[in-house]
């Protein structure tokens, strides 16, 4: 009679739980944040509501948890529900699942739903960026065919090639006779330099201080003509009379110097045929007078 009612006055667990609980100031919802086991199954371990719990190794489990959530001995704890439980199998054991937290604290599914859009977004955009990136290379390197041939089109190499000519045009004029030739070089209007025929081999070197020498010669095909190093252009048609100046700027005229020679030398005997002229008109003019005077007299 003793050992049955102090069986009967012993506390079960689900009352310490509750009495150590309460003694703390705490509520269910603060065990199940503390422990992250659900509050139904609090509920059912305070009242000692065996068939609401999942299997006996499960519940044993949740009892460790709880009691050390609250200060209570969990050694203690576990040996006592296993009493009261007696190893009895319920009905629902093979059919409950164990919960490892409250559905309530799960993630909502519009909020799963919303991550798995944005990663598949994300995943699009990336993946047109990338092919964007690839594409690009090929558009530069157009742009840079397009830029480079109008940069290469306008370069021409005449005008750089034409600054040393005109620079080597500055250099002294020298005559070389490829064939006995007559030649006369002389001041336009003024003394003569040299005049004389040059063997073949000859050269003559114009003097750096004529100021407008002038060529006369009846054979310019047999002179080959040297501005510093570069060579003149021929200065007129073979075997034909010429008169050419014999400055540098006009011997390197090019396709023009050959017609200056021809043109120069149509007006240069006008000069010398005009002074004649009238030298022989005027000769006759004192003899009609005279014979005049003869005939008066």
């Amino acid at each position: 009679m003793d050992e049955g009612l102090v069986e009967s006055e012993t506390p079960t667990v689900g009352e310490r739980l509750r009495t150590a609980r309460e003694e703390k100031g705490l509520s269910l919802e603060d065990i199940a944040a503390q422990t992250r086991i659900p509050r139904r199954h609090l509920e059912s371990l305070e009242r000692g509501e065996w068939e609401s719990l999942p299997a006996p190794t499960y519940t044993t489990g949740f009892a460790k948890s709880y009691a050390s959530a609250v200060g209570l001995d969990r050694t203690e704890i576990g040996d006592q529900l296993r009493a009261e439980m007696g190893g009895q199998r319920f009905a629902a054991d093979t059919a409950q699942v164990f919960e490892a937290a409250d559905p309530a604290r799960t993630m909502p599914k519009w909020l799963v739903l919303a991550a798995i859009g944005a990663v598949v977004v994300l995943v699009v955009v990336m993946s047109w960026l990338n092919s964007r990136s690839l594409e690009q290379p090929d558009e530069t390197n157009n742009a840079g065919v397009a830029q480079t041939a109008p940069t290469a089109a306008p370069t021409p190499a005449a005008k750089p090639a034409a600054q040393p000519a005109a620079v080597s045009a500055q250099g002294p004029v020298v005559l070389t006779a490829s064939d006995a030739v007559w030649l006369q070089v002389s001041e336009k209007g003024g003394a003569t330099l040299f005049s004389g025929t040059l063997q073949p081999g000859q050269t003559y070197s114009v003097p750096a201080t004529a100021t407008a020498p002038i060529l006369k010669t009846g054979k310019p095909e047999a002179l080959r003509i040297n501005v510093g190093n570069a060579i003149a252009p021929p200065i007129g048609p073979p075997a034909k009379k010429v008169t050419a100046s014999l400055l540098p700027a006009d011997l390197m005229k090019g396709p023009a110097a050959p017609g200056a020679g021809p043109t120069s030398s149509a007006p240069a005997p006008q000069p010398h045929a005009q002074p004649r002229e009238p030298a022989a008109a005027t000769a006759p003019a004192p003899d009609v007078p005279a014979a005049t005077t003869n005939a008066a007299q």
